[in-house]
């Protein structure tokens, strides 16, 4: 039985909008000895959208995931920072508190769906950092990123809330930096790289979402950055599709390539990238591969 195996979870947007992401994600996992298996029934997570609108159905569309990652017998891995958050909080709540178990249980009995609550929801960085380790990690780098200086990009999703998530210090992480240096890539150090890149924010105030994503990648490419990674497609969509409107908005040419965490990691061993899908991002990395 391979040593690594996962109910995966890549979200809504990894199917769609960033399919790059999941693409590159798969191939990673197989070279890494990571076995992945798709849910096929699984139902969105709810994004965060219905939490405060109806409590008892997040809970129970979460459940109901659960539910079937058990009866598959393994944990859950995510791609997605705003599913991992999502889906890490109704785990806590179902932990913590057994009546509301109980009775999500009687919502998932009529589906005849059962969940215990043992089931444990990582993200790629998680498995990356802990399961997998650094050492394996590096043993299959055969492409050292040493030209490339990195500003990592957790964004929110990925670190809080910390009681639900518990997995890096939600101020001062250290696991994203770990894995660019496994890679062989130099780290960039800049205040922005915990904050919000503006995706909550664009559809209620444009404007101060297009000077929040520009902040954090001026930040970023001030310090001295050649590119940026993030490990949430969300912070992708917005620091790569919207940093043209980002530049204009503050009067300034940004031109940051921004890539995933998996497309990160498949540069440093050995994917091309056509595997990696690079051609979908708005800001082409052409210029900083070797």
């Amino acid at each position: 039985m391979p040593e690594f195996r996962y109910a995966y979870y890549p979200g809504c947007a990894s199917q769609s909008m960033t399919i790059e992401a999941n693409q590159t994600t798969r191939i990673v996992a197989k070279k890494l000895g990571i076995e992945l298996h798709d849910m096929p029934k699984a139902n969105c997570c709810g994004a965060g959208l219905l939490t405060d609108y109806d409590y008892p159905l997040y809970i129970a569309l979460n459940a109901r995931i659960f539910a079937e990652a058990e009866a598959m017998g393994m944990d859950i891995m995510t791609i997605c920072s705003t599913c991992l958050m999502v889906m890490s909080a109704a785990s806590r709540d179902l932990r913590r508190d057994t009546e509301l178990l109980r009775k999500t249980n009687d919502v998932l009995g009529k589906a005849g769906l059962h969940y215990s609550g043992d089931v444990k929801i990582k993200h790629l960085l998680w498995v990356l950092v802990s399961d997998v380790g650094l050492e394996k990690l590096k043993n299959n780098v055969v492409r050292p990123l040493s030209w490339l200086k990195v500003a990592p990009f957790y964004g929110c999703h990925t670190l809080r809330p910390s009681d639900a998530l518990g997995f890096d210090d939600p101020m001062k992480p250290v696991s994203l930096e770990a894995v660019i240096k496994t890679l062989g890539g130099e780290t960039v150090e800049y205040a922005g790289k915990t904050k919000c890149c503006g995706f909550q924010v664009d559809l209620v105030t444009e404007e101060t979402a297009e000077e929040m994503t520009a902040k954090r990648l001026i930040e970023a490419k001030d310090n001295g950055a050649d590119c940026l990674v993030t490990p949430c497609p969300f912070c992708h969509i917005n620091l790569d599709n919207y940093q043209g409107l980002s530049g204009k908005r503050v009067s300034r040419k940004i031109d940051v390539p921004i890539f995933h965490l998996a497309q990160l990691v498949g540069l440093a061993i050995g994917l091309t990238p056509h595997e990696m899908g690079l051609s979908r991002h708005l800001v082409s990395p052409e210029s900083i591969i070797r």
